[in-house]
């Protein structure tokens, strides 16, 4: 309320002209392609090489005997050299077709009779209207179980019939009845009986039939071993006691692919999995509390045996009490996101589940709940819920899927038009729709604040790629606030094709680079040709950590590739030029310098200030900066209070810029003269701000004048 002045004297009020706006979180750039593992088509956000490579995966093995060699994917050369400067990176896995991830069950097991044994004979006793069947030489015959109206009282039997032209079809003098004695849920004892017209097990003790056949009374251990001391008319040998299993968990695999399935039928010693591998996991059940209702779970890796566990995650005391705070949804989490829509000139993800993921390599599914299992004393409320606490044991995955994901891969030096390491962007369901989806999805600003893309194994000479590559310089365009790396051409081409295809493109938000260049990889023990468009964006990084955006990324202070073994060609002086003139930034070998890039135009065909790429990244990082801390002055009254706070956020910043050589000068307008009546009326505040970006000094001319002796020298 304003203050009322009715008496002479001195009043003071208060204007708050240090407002600080927020500050700009870390901007980083978006990388999208193939990867080993991890969600595919879920921009990730990474901070580190290390954390790339558990979420995504590094080297992998393709290909049998002796074609059989190891690979990475261009994805990791690129986020690798990135994060050596950069504090954050967006990724896009791309896979195609039906992916999908890994699942395994977890289970909780409970006998309920069911006896199996191997033999002539074989005897499977189960629940009441199922099946009952035995099996004499080639010949078997069913029967259905009723313990109503049939129940012998006298020995606590129950009877089962033939069913259908089963029971026609055993012979008069085999099988018509059948009776066993279940107590407690499990077979207690047989005997055999054979007349003339029927074969009928009875619920008496063990003994000897009239047919001289001795049968062995069967534990709840096993059924026993069967045999005769006067005919060998049937032999039962082996077999245990099975139990009904209760599914109670599902576990999923957070990465997509045929790489997380770990399954195997048989474990071999030590409870090793065949399939098992560093890049997929396992679970295990180490202990289970029926009292308390809670149970441990660890998750391991794919390749560990149970001598030598190798613990990825651990959780301990979970419940399927969705009221507890340790219930397993709660602790391990249950999302999942999916793509909606696409294929759409929109999608978008949406989020299911309940819980947040904080599991880095499963969610989880509960299948069972045991709502409330201790009551108020701390007592089990329900006995029959006991029944689904997880059993002990160890489990692997299964069903992940790759999708369509054409072989041998094509990896490196050898991409081509129907083949860019796996993926052929010609053929439906191929991958050309995973990478437009992902270039979609980051146009979304609000989302996904980044300020660089790149898409290393796509070139621009191919058609196939340059549909794709096409979508992403609409998507850099139509944000205005992302700069695009792309490559030309592919391995092995002329210096005139690179020309060429640099000539088709014109946007100030493009640059390209040529030729390839051969890196080191340790983890494979060889060298490797990777496109330019793999290395560039850590050249940006490093040209950010030590200078700013607003400085040329090229050059022998900030333009080395020193990973660098070779270019694919080097360059001479007259090479460099036609490079430069058809607007492809050379990448340079000079003597005791090594690998270095030489060129910063962008793919603008008009010359003016941003055809280069330093200017252009200048207005990037300007607009960055501006978009994100007066967004806070939206919904604001438009008054010179108003418009003052958003002059004490910009001035200072180009000042900064200036100081910092990006900016020859600078003015921001935003009063009056640009917010009039009809302005405001209109619900709009409009500010102006002139910029005289500074130039990159590209080419140093030096005139040396010889003078004769004796000469003044020119003041």
């Amino acid at each position: 309320m304003a203050e009322k002045i009715v008496s002479p004297g001195v009043f003071t009020k208060e204007v708050d002209q240090s407002f600080l706006p927020a500050g700009v979180q870390a901007i980083g750039a978006a990388l999208v392609g193939p990867t080993q593992k991890g969600p595919a088509g879920i921009p990730t956000i990474v901070s580190s090489y290390s954390e790339f490579v558990q979420k995504f995966g590094g080297r992998f093995s393709s290909g049998s005997g002796a074609s059989e060699n190891s690979y990475k994917y261009l994805t990791n050369y690129a986020a690798q050299e990135y994060l050596k400067y950069a504090d954050t990176l967006t990724v896009v896995r791309i896979l195609a077709g039906g992916y999908g991830p890994a699942t395994s069950t977890v289970n909780a097991g409970s006998t309920v009779g069911v006896n199996k044994a191997t033999g002539s004979l074989t005897l499977v006793t189960v629940a009441d209207n199922e099946t009952f069947k035995i099996t004499q030489g080639s010949t078997s015959v069913s029967f259905v179980a009723q313990t109503t109206p049939n129940v012998d009282a006298s020995d606590d039997s129950i009877r089962f019939f033939a069913k259908g032209a089963d029971a026609t079809a055993m012979a008069a003098n085999l099988v018509t009845e059948v009776t066993s004695v279940v107590s407690n849920g499990t077979l207690t004892g047989i005997v055999a009986s054979n007349a003339a017209a029927k074969f009928m097990l009875t619920g008496s003790a063990a003994g000897t039939t009239p047919n001289g056949i001795t049968f062995a009374t069967a534990s709840s251990a096993a059924p026993g071993t069967f045999g005769s001391t006067a005919e060998s008319l049937f032999t039962m040998a082996g077999g245990t006691n099975s139990s009904t299993e209760v599914s109670v968990l599902t576990l999923t695999t957070l990465s997509d692919g045929a790489d997380q399935n770990s399954y195997t039928a048989a474990e071999g010693t030590n409870n090793t999995i065949a399939s098992g591998s560093e890049n997929n996991i396992r679970w295990e059940v180490t202990g289970r509390n029926e009292n308390k209702g809670t149970f441990n779970l660890i998750i391991r890796r794919g390749d560990d045996t149970s001598r030598r566990k190798t613990i990825l995650e651990q959780y301990n005391n979970l419940t399927l009490d969705p009221n507890s705070s340790n219930y397993v949804g709660k602790v391990i989490g249950d999302q999942s996101v999916t793509v909606r829509d696409a294929g759409t000139t929109d999608p978008f993800l949406q989020l299911s589940g309940s819980f947040q993921n904080k599991s880095r390599y499963v969610r989880v599914s509960v299948l069972k709940n045991t709502y409330n299992y201790l009551d108020s004393n701390g007592n089990v409320r329900d006995a029959n819920l006991t029944a689904f606490i997880p059993s002990l044991g160890s489990g692997s995955f299964q069903n992940g899927s790759d999708g369509a994901t054409k072989h041998p891969k094509a990896f490196y030096d050898t991409i081509s038009n129907t083949n860019t390491q796996g993926f052929n962007l010609g053929a439906a369901n191929s991958g050309s729709e995973a990478y437009i989806d992902a270039i979609r999805l980051l146009k979304n600003q609000d989302e996904y604040d980044i300020n660089l893309i790149t898409l290393p194994g796509l070139v621009d000479n191919f058609a196939n790629h340059a549909v794709v590559l096409t979508e992403a310089v609409n998507m850099v365009e139509d944000r205005s606030d992302c700069f695009l790396v792309m490559d030309p051409v592919e391995y092995a081409s002329a210096l005139t094709q690179a020309t060429t295809k640099a000539e088709g493109r014109d946007s100030n938000y493009v640059a390209e680079y040529w030729p390839w260049v051969k890196i080191p990889d340790n983890d494979l023990g060889r060298n490797v040709w990777v496109p330019a468009s793999t290395l560039i964006p850590s050249v940006y990084a490093f040209n950010d950590r030590v200078a700013a955006p607003w400085f040329a990324p090229a050059g022998l202070n900030r333009g080395g590739i020193d990973i660098a073994v070779q270019t694919e060609r080097k360059l001479t002086h007259a090479n460099r030029d036609t490079l430069y003139e058809s607007n492809v930034n050379p990448i340079a070998t000079f003597p005791n310098s090594g690998v270095v890039v030489f060129g910063q135009k962008t793919l603008q065909k008009k010359a003016s200030a941003l055809d280069r790429v330093n200017v252009r990244r200048l207005l990037i990082a300007a607009k960055k900066f501006i978009a994100s801390t007066t967004k806070f002055l939206v919904f604001e009254n438009n008054t010179a209070a108003t418009r003052n706070r958003f002059l004490s956020i910009v001035n200072p910043y180009f000042e900064n810029v200036q100081q910092r050589q990006g900016l020859y000068a600078f003015k921001v307008v935003m009063d009056e003269t640009n917010n009039t009546p009809d302005v405001i009326d209109r619900n709009q505040m409009i500010g102006q701000i002139f910029l005289q970006p500074a130039k990159a000094a590209e080419f140093i001319i030096i005139d040396f004048n010889i003078l004769p002796t004796g000469a003044a020298f020119p003041e």
